[in-house]
């Protein structure tokens, strides 16, 4: 196989007392997308914010393209954030915004590009994922799904390689989750971004995944296709994808 885009190398991390990562191994390709399952709490947020670059690990490598992440230069560094995008739960729209302002933000911050070529980007963008004549809306006029498509745009407007998406369904009925599982995928398809998914939407999830990856306990239990998941034979995977919950107040 491929030498993969982003690498977890026995990475740990620790708040205080709470032991988060307890030695993850991961491995993410380009072109894919990676959904990473685990029960609330078990830190897959953790995971991704190590995956920008938000949280560093207190051991082990993150490697992009085989290159370790803490040893690369500051130059080398600001030009790999500029690759990822983060679509974050519960869209994290600012409500003081029009729809425009919001998916312009990051042009606005993160590039240099004069005003024209921003408006003609995210005009470009909006078109894209069907966001006709809301330009001048505000987030708290937006029904859920169409706030998650607006958020997609923020996240896609950079023109990103990698995105992460955290726990992009949250608060959503089952026919929006959908339709947002959906739209993840034609995008990627369309654009070819590599995607990197948390998700609690079994087993939906795996529809559009390529990779599946359980975090359980601190480290990877299971790293595979979401074929492969379901005929894993590891109780502790199969209770989880199949909603069961271990009672630990069981006789």
């Amino acid at each position: 196989m491929s030498q993969a885009l982003i690498q977890f190398e026995n990475v740990f991390k620790r708040f205080g007392a709470n032991h988060v990562l307890k030695g993850v191994n991961l491995s993410i390709y380009r072109g894919n997308i990676t959904t990473v399952i685990g029960k609330s709490g078990c830190g897959k947020s953790v995971l991704l914010k190590h995956i920008i670059g938000l949280i560093e690990p207190d051991s082990g490598k993150i490697l992009f393209q085989g290159q370790s992440f803490s040893q690369m230069k500051k130059a080398e560094k600001k030009a790999l954030k500029k690759k990822y995008s983060y679509m974050f739960q519960g869209t994290a729209l600012f409500d003081s915004m029009t729809v425009f302002e919001n998916i312009a933000l990051p042009l606005k911050e993160g590039t240099s590009l004069p005003k024209g070529k921003i408006e003609r980007r995210v005009r470009d963008k909006m078109q894209q994922l069907d966001l006709h004549e809301i330009d001048d809306k505000y987030p708290s006029q937006l029904s859920g799904g169409m706030k998650k498509r607006v958020a997609l745009a923020r996240a896609l407007v950079t023109n990103p390689e990698i995105v992460l998406f955290d726990e992009p369904t949250t608060g959503l009925d089952p026919i929006r989750k959908n339709a947002v599982h959906s739209m993840i995928s034609e995008y990627q398809k369309r654009f070819g971004f590599t995607g990197v998914v948390v998700s609690h939407e079994i087993p939906d999830i795996f529809h559009i995944s390529q990779c599946v990856a359980m975090l359980n306990n601190g480290r990877i239990i299971f790293e595979g296709s979401p074929e492969e998941i379901r005929q894993v034979s590891n109780p502790i995977v199969q209770q989880f994808i199949h909603g069961l919950q271990t009672r630990l107040d069981d006789p």
